[in-house]
């Protein structure tokens, strides 16, 4: 392992967003007994990222109290209406000085695992990319992990997608991580949640 990227590999759960198609907070709603976000908060601690950043937006208060006893830190995005990048943008801010990497993490991905997250910090601690991306078959998508090398670029970038924009311009410099297509499952509208229970339902 080369001896800089012993140190902590931090997490930014990405939480703050209205739900619109939905219709309610979707982040509150509960798989097995346990929100959407208890479940990526579990998640990334079980990983062993430290710290656990959880931007918050919408519903900030009711979000916080969900996440009372677990081992995270909340902060407040008073812009998440401007969009996703703006929550990254406060949670890099919000990150202390010693974490080597930063895995950025969406709330409403069930089907992403502390094994999935360890796997992404165990990979980036092998080798020397900057970058280790998750694959589903062909579609880039969170969780991410990005070296703090690259962190002034993300939070120079403009306009939707900022991490999404670093990963292609690093993209032939990055480790990829393939996952089975399945996993890629986020949660937007009634159906979807429907499909996640019927599935968690079968096993």
């Amino acid at each position: 392992m080369p001896a800089d990227r012993a140190g902590a590999v931090a997490g930014i759960i990405l939480a703050a967003g209205t739900s619109t198609r939905m219709g309610r907070n979707k982040l509150l709603f509960a798989l097995d007994g346990e929100t959407f976000l208890r479940r990526a908060v579990r998640g990334a601690t079980e990983a062993g990222l430290d710290p656990v950043i959880v931007v918050l937006g919408h519903e900030a208060d009711q979000a916080r109290r969900e996440l009372a006893q677990l081992e995270c830190r909340t902060v407040v995005n008073t812009e998440y209406a401007r969009g996703i990048n703006s929550s990254l943008h406060t949670g890099l801010a919000a990150l202390p000085a010693e974490p080597r990497a930063v895995v950025v993490m969406l709330a409403d991905m069930p089907f992403v695992t502390a094994e999935m997250i360890a796997t992404l910090v165990t990979r980036y601690r092998e080798g020397t990319a900057p970058l280790v991306v998750s694959d589903y078959d062909g579609v880039h998508a969170p969780p991410q992990l990005y070296d703090r090398s690259l962190f002034p670029e993300l939070l120079a970038m403009e306009g939707e997608g900022c991490g999404k924009q670093v990963v292609r311009r690093h993209r032939s410099e990055a480790t990829v991580v393939s996952w089975p297509a399945d996993a890629l499952t986020d949660v937007d509208v009634p159906e979807d949640f429907e499909r996640v229970k019927a599935r968690l339902a079968v096993g």
